[in-house]
């Protein structure tokens, strides 16, 4: 039988909610926000009926502390007050629906009957969820293997709770979706999911990114604008790449996190933002700490909760799974039916893909839009696939050996540096000048370089 919880301070309205629903739900009871406290972890109510008006602490006192502790039941409330404004207040702290009292009984019931499919529903939800998650599936990801079902059941868990998350992870793991689907299991999935990419602004302009910015705070300036805390008020924001941030920036997000307000440029009043915060990395951060680059106490505070994200090499088994979804993807998005050959399955499996999921993906999507028939074969695999072999600056951490099995020194120089230049322009976003910064060069001595060495971005022709 479902469990009601009414909460009112006066005995004669407790009274009369509980006839009217005792023939078909299981009654509790709370005369005061403070009983409610008390109630709520002991009663597991599935709808909760609230008064808005009760001496000390009213309803929405309740509310406030349900959202901060995580308690998702819908809520009914009840008020005398014949005014929109308490009760638009109360649906903005997470109420379902509202009743002015006086109201006719079959209408209580018919609303209470209402929150009782919703909350079904919610529970039927969660265990589909569940299920998806035991075979492999969730959201866009995908993955049967231990490691990828620990990430995702710990994922699961983690989603309805406000806990700060780090993701940790080689680039193309898909960290970002793995934060999308926290955000869309969360209960502030209605509100905005705001994805910031740290590497890929420019030192001068992230602060007015993530904070805004005051009219006139500075050249070029002619308006005020909202940072992304701002816009992600109520929701997600997802800083991506937190481990490229400079020192200031840090600071300021360290603010963010312990006071919940900020500051735009230029401006002098704080300013409460509610958000929950995931940020992800590809960087070790604890070596980031030791070398200064990296504060100590903003990595306390984003590593509440830290999900890891092993790369495509450490569980090859998922690749047939993903290789079939994403043929399933790039056939219908193109138009032209296509499958594995077996050869070219093996090929996929034996491959240490050092882009990760991303770099099999679009691995796939090339073979489907140049493969002469249906069947892709292993001639219609990149070469790097063919020859089993990245490319060069592409090689798996643990493949750094492959420089040692060079019997020419200088052969072996000339690929170290190229796999270390192409590595660190990659993780700087193809960002010569903040490269040059990272690996300790100028940054003219860094273009002649990659001049002699011939590596250019990819997709940028020779001159």
């Amino acid at each position: 039988m479902r469990t009601i919880l009414i909460v009112d301070d006066e005995p004669n309205a407790r009274y009369a909610t509980r006839r009217a629903l005792e023939h078909k739900y299981r009654i509790a009871e709370a005369n005061s926000v403070a009983a409610a406290r008390e109630a709520l972890p002991r009663e597991r109510p599935d709808v909760i009926l609230l008064d808005l008006v009760m001496p000390g602490e009213g309803g929405l006192e309740l509310l406030r502390w349900m959202r901060e502790h995580d308690f998702a039941q819908p809520v009914l409330v009840l008020t005398a007050l014949d005014s929109a404004k308490p009760a638009v207040e109360a649906l903005q702290l997470g109420a379902a629906d509202y009743l002015v009292k006086g109201f006719d009984i079959e209408e209580l019931r018919r609303r209470v009957g209402n929150l009782i499919k919703l909350t079904e529903l919610s529970e039927e939800n969660a265990r589909l969820r569940e299920r998806l998650v035991t075979e492999g599936e969730f959201g866009q990801m995908l993955g049967k293997t231990a490691a990828m079902r620990r990430v995702f059941e710990l994922a699961d868990r983690v989603a309805p709770t406000d806990a700060t998350v780090l993701i940790l992870g080689e680039s193309g793991t898909g960290k970002d979706l793995l934060a999308q689907e926290i955000h869309a299991r969360s209960p502030r999935a209605g509100k905005p999911f705001v994805a910031v990419n740290c590497a890929a602004l420019p030192e001068s302009l992230i602060e007015s990114e993530l904070f805004g910015h005051e009219k006139g705070a500075f050249t070029g300036a002619a308006s005020q604008k909202k940072g992304k805390f701002e816009l992600a008020d109520g929701g997600t924001i997802f800083l991506d790449e937190i481990g490229d941030m400079n020192a200031i920036t840090q600071a300021k997000v360290l603010r963010a996190l312990e006071n919940r307000t900020i500051e735009r440029l230029g401006g002098t009043q704080p300013i409460a933002v509610d958000v929950r915060v995931i940020s992800a990395t590809h960087r070790d951060l604890a070596a980031e700490i030791a070398a200064g680059r990296f504060r100590q106490d903003l990595y306390f505070r984003l590593r509440v909760v830290t999900l890891e994200l092993p790369p495509l090499r450490a569980h090859k088994e998922d690749i047939p799974l993903l290789a079939a979804a994403f043929l399933r993807l790039h056939s219908a998005r193109h138009g032209r039916p296509a499958r594995l050959a077996p050869d070219a399955a093996q090929l996929l499996q034996r491959f240490d893909w050092p882009g990760n999921i991303r770099e099999l993906k679009n691995a796939l999507e090339r073979s489907v839009v140049l493969a002469r028939s249906e069947e892709i074969s292993a001639e219609d695999l990149p070469e790097e696939v063919r020859a089993g072999l990245p490319l060069p600056g592409r090689a798996a951490k643990d493949g750094a050996d492959v420089f040692l099995r060079e019997a020419d020194f200088r052969e072996a120089k000339h690929k170290f540096e190229v796999a270390y230049l192409t590595r660190k322009l990659e993780d700087n976003g193809w960002n010569v000048s903040r490269t040059a910064a990272a690996v300790g060069l100028h940054r003219q001595s860094l273009q002649e370089k990659l001049r002699e060495l011939g590596i250019r971005r990819p997709g940028k022709s020779a001159e």
